[in-house]
């Protein structure tokens, strides 16, 4: 009998381009994708923590599954749940092993609690599209936002090696792909930790390699280094590498998430050299006030990501800017608020992902901040800036 498994991705693209090599590494094993939940032997659930609202859908989805796993193993059939993801990802992190005993007893239902790091990147990923394909670049992050639980979940920032996402990307264009997206936490950062010899930390940077070069494809380059209020902060490679893969020739290259901080000006010339470079950049704000954006350890003010964002319209014709915006945060006051409101207008955002803040697991601000804003309050923020946002638009649900 041949076995089937079903995936079910919950999340962000990374989690899908996560869910792409899980579903291949299920074939290597000699199984077929099944058609739904019903039909399958094993259900992967490959979970996201970004938001309470995600995790309360995993726990939901578990438990309804678990009526279908009671009747296949009363008819003598295999069915298996296992959960991956952000989940398991900070159930591995945490050494305490509290977070998995918490998950074992809201989920007992599940057979396995599995980390995405054992599937790795030795299995080429089962693409779900014809002619666009995700290529993570990174996996981690290192900026610890005090609302992220990213850090936690997939921990700190490592790159894949320069010459493996290049062998990959010319092998999806040999194969007819014509768009790709390269994917991390912060892409603007790729390359730190190659370039170091080491994990970048808090620290971030050794002055004894201010001077250093890096070999990249047999030649010699020096590293592009990012200064932030006014000091050196990383030492990246991303440019180099997102001109590399649009000279591969695709119809058009996108990326996806940068932080305004690491926005280095030789990232903006490379995106005005490749013009199959995408025209619509995601730079995520979060608040456009500068107590709440230092609250967050966000590393710029209002007017900082407003210039940057001035420059990339000034260098780049035709540019659209999407953004990412949590309202509610921890104190947030009616001033504060406004003052997110006025950012908006100034900056005139193609597309915003809005959130309402909620409380994550080990985060700085779950530990050391009051969530103190009302959830009708949160809502009611939420509104103004949809409708701000995207005016006679169809109105989105509340992340």
């Amino acid at each position: 009998m041949v076995l089937k498994y079903y995936i079910k991705t919950f999340g962000c693209q990374q989690n899908v381009a996560d869910s792409e090599r899980i579903a291949s590494y299920f074939v290597a094993s000699g199984m077929k994708p099944a058609l739904g939940t019903y039909d399958a032997n094993y259900v992967v659930i490959n979970t996201c923590m970004i938001r309470h609202s995600a995790q309360n859908r995993v726990n939901g989805l578990v438990h309804n599954l678990n009526k279908i796993k009671q009747k296949k193993i009363q008819n003598g059939k295999i069915y298996k749940i296992i959960v991956t993801g952000c989940m398991t990802g900070m159930a591995v992190r945490d050494k305490t092993g509290v977070f998995l005993q918490l998950l074992k007893k809201q989920m007992p239902e599940v057979d396995k609690f599995m980390a995405i790091d054992e599937i790795g990147f030795g299995f080429e990923p089962l693409r779900t599209e014809a002619k666009s394909a995700s290529v993570p670049i990174t996996n981690g992050c290192n900026n610890f936002c005090s609302y992220c639980v990213v850090p936690f979940t997939r921990g700190r920032e490592v790159s894949r090696p320069y010459d493996e996402i290049l062998r990959e990307c010319l092998n999806l264009k040999k194969r007819g792909f014509e768009n790709i997206t390269l994917l991390g936490q912060n892409v603007n950062s790729y390359g730190s930790d190659i370039v170091l010899g080491k994990p970048v930390t808090e620290t971030y940077f050794r002055k004894t390699q201010k001077n250093s070069s890096f070999k990249l494809k047999g030649v010699t380059v020096k590293p592009i280094y990012v200064r932030h209020l006014g000091k050196i902060r990383i030492p990246t490679l991303f440019p180099f590498l997102l001109d590399d893969v649009a000279c591969i020739g695709f119809k058009r290259v996108d990326f996806i998430s940068s932080n305004p901080w690491d926005f280095s000006n030789a990232l903006i010339d490379v995106i005005v050299k490749n013009k199959n470079i995408t025209r619509t950049i995601h730079l995520p704000m979060q608040s456009g006030d500068d107590s709440v954006l230092k609250r967050m350890n966000r590393w710029y003010t209002a007017k900082q990501y407003l210039a940057l964002i001035n420059k990339l319209r000034a260098r780049i014709p035709n540019l659209k800017i999407t953004t990412d915006i949590i309202v509610g945060f921890c104190g947030e006051t009616e001033k504060e608020f406004e003052n997110t409101v006025n950012l908006i207008k100034q900056v005139n955002f193609d597309k915003a992902y809005i959130a309402m803040y909620s409380q994550r697991p080990y985060t700085h601000a779950t530990k050391h901040m009051k969530d103190d804003i009302p959830y009708n309050t949160k809502k009611k923020r939420w509104e103004i800036l949809e409708n701000l946002i995207y005016k006679s638009k169809h109105k989105q649900l509340p992340i």
